[in-house]
């Protein structure tokens, strides 16, 4: 297990190595060069040339790599003179709001799905089959925006029992106003819902054939034991890899959704910073969604080693 463990987290530095180099590259590459990027293009040469100095551009790319490390693990991720604040002060703004609108609405869809697909794979081609299917197909195959908006149309518009808007200001002021989370957070999870439950129904479908449920039932254990203390643990273990590897595309349905609810999160700050050609958050929020997304595989690999022994026992 140790052996395994160090072999993951050896290989996300190495992965997080190559995501810091790829995002130097982007920095070079930005339009007119950093300097003009961050200051834009009305900037003096003399303007530029004292942000290249103050920066290290002016030296060869090796050492300008190593003094953007270095201010990268201080936490200088730049500064942004759209939004007139550093960029490590909008991160720690919007990631906590980002962190919980993505969180609720994960928790909420895996506690959903899970007995969701279990459900199906007991009743599987039957009628709860079916409809199940019916649905989740819909859900999955329905834009994040469309059902965004139908979720609006219908419980703020028509209804008026929840507001269009989702809450402003800092995580406290969010979390005082929970009715406006309800949308946003209902949009992500039923999406989620949708693509959890089938993988859910797969994975039990595939382990109620195995040999050792046919040798519980032999020794006469229940289908609820069978399928509580056996299947189930099983089931989930590759839902786990799903949620880690999943992240990406989770943090692009925030995007989308805080932008139609303007949830100030940083979705809507990749959003804005977008339109805005803001470069210094584009790159920061890139790097930090690299970063999230590396350590949710790694996290994701050590729930499938703790709930799956042969893993642990093939890689000592």
């Amino acid at each position: 297990m140790i052996r395994f463990l160090g072999r993951r987290v050896l290989q996300a530095i190495v992965v997080l190595f190559i995501v810091t180099i790829i995002v130097f590259v982007l920095i070079h590459l930005l339009p007119g060069g950093p300097a003009r990027a961050e200051l834009g293009v009305q900037a003096t040469p003399t303007a530029v040339e004292s942000f290249n100095k103050q920066h290290g551009f002016d030296k060869s790319l090796p050492q300008q790599y190593l003094t953007w490390l270095g201010e990268l693990f201080r936490g200088d991720l730049g500064y942004s003179y759209k939004e007139n604040s550093t960029v490590l002060d909008l991160l720690k703004d919007r990631l906590p709001k980002t962190a919980l609108l993505a969180g609720v609405s994960v928790a909420i869809a895996v506690l959903i799905a899970i007995p969701l697909g279990t459900l199906q794979a007991v009743r599987r081609n039957r009628l709860t089959d079916y409809l199940a299917t019916a649905v989740t197909f819909v859900l999955y195959s329905t834009p994040s925006f469309w059902l965004s908006l139908i979720l609006v149309l219908f419980f703020s518009v028509k209804l008026g029992f929840l507001p269009a808007q989702a809450p402003q200001g800092s995580i406290a002021a969010v979390l005082a106003q929970p009715s406006g989370l309800v949308l946003p957070i209902a949009t992500i999870a039923l999406i989620s819902v949708a693509l959890y439950s089938r993988y859910m129904r797969s994975s039990t479908i595939d382990n109620l054939t195995q040999d050792y449920v046919r040798t519980a039932r032999a020794k006469g254990a229940s289908t609820a034991r069978v399928l509580f203390g056996h299947v189930l643990r099983n089931a989930i273990s590759p839902i786990l890899t799903l949620l880690g590897l999943s992240l990406p595309f989770i943090l692009s349905g925030t995007l989308i959704t805080e932008r139609v609810f303007n949830f100030p999160g940083m979705g809507l700050l990749f959003y804005n910073a977008a339109v805005t050609q803001d470069y210094p958050v584009l790159l920061a929020v890139t790097l930090v969604v690299a970063i999230a997304t590396v350590l949710g595989s790694v996290l994701a690999d050590i729930g499938y080693a703790l709930l799956d022994p042969r893993i642990r026992h093939a890689h000592g």
